[in-house]
């Protein structure tokens, strides 16, 4: 290591190079303080990796030397003018790959199973690729958000590593798996699994669909639950299919 660690040096010196904040650096862990750890990364001013950055719960008592002699790259935070240091971090490198897996992730449109940690009156919370990740209510097939300890499938609606905001869709990714049973224009039999002033929410297949008040009849109707009740099969014909937000409309108009 001494001896890649003198050609790095050698290397910077011929060509007056320069570290910078945001660079992703190499470097070998080789002594470990009090609140972080040093780290050779060839130059002779040392990194420091902070503890908060090393994205890792440390038992100081048992483990406090299991990262010693470890190399890996890190991401430079800054560098420490008055402890002459490069400031480093894990953290923050696993960020930027974990960001860069989800762009490709949504860019491929995947669609894939996570654990549900836990919920809210919003929705759902789980992680994709360490990063934290929301479910609302409303792109999610069970409206009562029975879904903790779970795996469901999702697909990505909305992202932005700016704000850190990774938006996930239930309803979108069962849309997309069952979208070859559904045509435009079809008649097809749902089940009624909700009803709202607004209109029915009909289960089709593994899909909910809504049958807005307005599709139900050319006759206005002032309440629903006067005419329909939950469980029952109607037919129903495909109006309008939005794979991306995961809606399924339909209608019981000129249907005999």
């Amino acid at each position: 290591m001494t001896k890649v660690n003198n050609s790095f040096e050698k290397i910077l010196k011929k060509y007056n190079y320069r570290l910078n904040s945001g660079d992703i650096v190499a470097g070998t862990i080789i002594y470990k303080e009090s609140h972080g750890f040093l780290v050779n990364i060839g130059d002779k001013i040392l990194g420091y990796l902070p503890q908060e950055e090393t994205n890792i719960i440390i038992d100081y008592n048992n483990n406090k030397n299991f990262l010693i002699n470890i190399t890996r790259e890190f991401f430079l935070i800054k560098h420490n003018e008055d402890r002459k240091q490069y400031i480093l971090s894990i953290k923050r490198l696993e960020y930027i790959r974990s960001w860069k897996r989800i762009k490709q992730l949504q860019l491929e449109n995947i669609i894939f199973n996570l654990k549900i940690h836990y919920s809210n009156k919003g929705g759902l919370i789980t992680y994709l690729e360490n990063i934290q990740a929301f479910i609302p209510k409303s792109h999610t097939l069970d409206q009562n958000n029975q879904f903790k300890n779970y795996e469901i499938k999702c697909k990505i609606l909305i992202t932005d590593e700016q704000k850190n905001q990774l938006i996930l869709s239930n309803k979108s990714a069962i849309l997309q798996l069952s979208i070859h049973k559904f045509r435009l224009g079809e008649l097809l039999y749902g089940s009624i699994v909700k009803i709202k002033n607004y209109g029915l929410f009909v289960k089709i297949y593994n899909t909910i669909a809504l049958l807005h008040i307005s599709e139900v009849g050319y006759k206005y109707i002032n309440d629903l639950n006067k005419i329909f009740y939950i469980g029952k099969l109607i037919k129903i014909k495909i109006m309008h299919i939005n794979i991306k937000q995961g809606r399924l409309s339909v209608s019981k108009r000129n249907i005999k």
